[in-house]
């Protein structure tokens, strides 16, 4: 069977995507990532990202979203690029509204780039154990550490640590390095599911302004720079937590091509 893709990327994470409006590749979802995801023996990217018909009453479609490891959760910027491919791919509207593994989201395009809504979200806990440590879950989960110089972090040594210890669950977290700078915060991010330094992570950048914003290092609309680019967070504080989250930044299409299964 021969499957014909497209290669986009947000800030620098890299993702396959794939119209699987038919359903054909149903069942097949997790092979089909650990094969694909590879950057050896497939394609290479940070995820597989499958647009299928909608599953929400006016939703335009659904994104299915899985991990290199073929792991399910949400994806920031992986939502963007898809809402990007759909748009300007699958011939869907310069505005729409889409599905995921943690509900409903709006998207559009601002200028060049795109602009996708999360629904609200939970207050950061901040870690008491471990001062500068927060965790929030922003459709995946991301325990924040506050650093002075984020590109001094051994990523690869403290990062697996911090991932799987017992207080985040079986599942683990994704971590992310965040630091004041240039009116804005730097993050770098190590995700669950790729195990590796990825170059962005959007649900993470959403996490790192969370953070900033409730530790009054922030004030919103918040830059976020990351290895890969910038993007900025748009959030309201409500009681409780937080609304009108949006998530805004840079998709660009790679390739696209077609490979035989």
């Amino acid at each position: 069977m021969n499957i014909t893709f497209s290669k986009w990327q947000g800030t620098g994470n890299d993702f396959v995507l794939v119209d699987d409006r038919a359903g054909i590749l149903l069942g097949r979802e997790e092979e089909l990532a650990r094969r694909l995801c590879d950057r050896h023996f497939g394609i290479g990217s940070d995820g597989l990202i499958l647009v299928r018909r909608p599953m929400d009453v006016g939703a335009d479609f659904h994104m299915e979203f899985l991990n290199p490891d073929g792991s399910r959760s949400f994806c920031g910027n992986g939502s963007r690029c898809a809402f990007a491919y759909w748009s300007r791919s699958l011939h869907g509207g310069a505005q729409g509204s889409f599905s995921a593994i943690d509900g409903k989201h709006a998207g559009t395009w601002v200028g060049d780039e795109v602009s996708i809504s999360l629904p609200d979200l939970p207050m950061v806990d901040m870690d008491t154990a471990e001062p500068g440590t927060d965790f929030v879950n922003t459709g995946s989960p991301h325990e924040l550490v506050w650093s002075s110089a984020v590109d001094a972090v051994p990523i690869t040594e403290d990062a697996p640590r911090r991932r799987y210890a017992p207080r985040h669950g079986a599942g683990g977290s994704n971590i992310n390095y965040i630091q004041q700078a240039d009116g804005g915060i730097r993050m770098r991010t190590y995700e669950r599911g790729v195990e590796a330094e990825t170059l962005s992570c959007g649900s993470g950048v959403v996490a790192a302004a969370l953070s900033a914003v409730q530790r009054g290092l922030a004030i919103p609309p918040v830059l976020v720079d990351t290895r890969g680019g910038r993007l900025t967070v748009h959030v309201r504080s409500a009681q409780g937590g937080y609304t009108d989250v949006r998530l805004v930044g840079p998709v660009r299409e790679v390739f696209t091509g077609t490979i035989e299964l």
